[in-house]
């Protein structure tokens, strides 16, 4: 097993100490080397403010026990860190309790050696996460109250500047409704949701995703025609999706350019079950018998 840094060993021991008040965190329980996670920095609204990136280390931390990736052993890590099946103000002992009885473990042998290994494992999803934001080409803009109107000065170079502002924006809106329709999908998904309301849900990620595309290959052609970030980079910002050929990938993106409704995106595929097939069918596998049109693969 390979020897952890002294980074490492450090974050382990913070998530550890942490453990003892569970969440929220406070910034009485925020240690420094948690704060400056690089993950945690990307996501506080102001990241010289303490207090903001307190909020942006509790927030990743829920995400990550929300997306735990044992699914054994996930009900246990959220409930020893105070999340539910665990109930608000409990101490670390009755957490505990409750986080073996979810494992299935008697609570001695859970602590000695369950626990620590369900604290090794978020501190390396911590890292992980960190290791994202540090390689990701591209950070969203943060928004920053605006206080007084801030008009653009008649001049090429501040029309530029604004211009390229304003595609940064209209990018980065287009990456988020992707993402957010994508995780509908998998929460649709996780919930054993109808699949005629899976299948809906997956259509309008198609129709958010190709959006974001065609919003992606404009500002890459525009603002950044080098080997700076790829339209593939920016796409995987917004999440996983089913694989697509290059043509599919281009069909769906020439049906969604031009800032179309929905309703226009679908009419324009009208017909394409294939596509439509392994779109919806890479979110829900089904069975060869079932795998019809009207009942899962077409654009509706």
């Amino acid at each position: 097993m390979p020897t952890k840094s002294p980074v490492e060993d450090e974050v382990v021991a913070a998530v550890g100490r942490l453990l003892r008040r569970g969440l929220p965190v406070t910034p009485a329980a925020a240690e420094p080397v948690l704060l400056e996670l690089r993950g945690v920095i990307a996501r506080a609204v102001d990241p010289a403010d303490e207090a903001s990136r307190t909020a942006a280390l509790d927030g990743t931390l829920r995400g990550l026990l929300a997306r735990f990736p044992d699914p054994r052993y996930a009900p246990a890590a959220r409930a020893l860190f105070g999340l539910p099946p665990a109930e608000p103000g409990q101490n670390l002992t009755v957490r505990r309790d409750r986080a073996a009885a979810e494992a299935g473990h008697e609570v001695h042998h859970f602590r000695k050696r369950v626990e620590p290994k369900l604290i090794e494992k978020v501190e390396w999803e911590l890292l992980a996460d960190s290791d994202r934001f540090t390689r990701s080409p591209l950070i969203a803009p943060r928004l920053a109250p605006a206080t007084t109107r801030q008009p653009v000065q008649a001049d090429p170079f501040a029309w530029e500047v604004a211009e390229h502002e304003e595609q940064l924006c209209r990018l980065w809106s287009a990456l988020y409704a992707a993402r957010a329709e994508l995780l509908a999908v998998e929460r649709l998904i996780s919930l054993q949701a109808d699949r005629i309301d899976i299948g809906h849900t997956a259509v309008t990620a198609a129709w958010r995703w190709a959006a974001a595309r065609a919003e992606a290959i404009g500002y890459t052609a525009a603002f950044a025609p080098g080997a700076e970030v790829s339209v593939d980079q920016l796409l995987a910002l917004a999440g996983w999706t089913p694989a697509l050929t290059e043509a599919q990938a281009s069909r769906l993106t020439e049906a969604a350019a031009g800032g179309v409704s929905r309703e226009q995106f679908v009419a324009a595929l009208h017909g394409e079950t294939g596509l439509g097939n392994t779109w919806v069918d890479g979110f829900v596998a089904r069975p060869a018998e079932e795998n019809t049109c009207e009942q899962n693969g077409s654009f509706t």
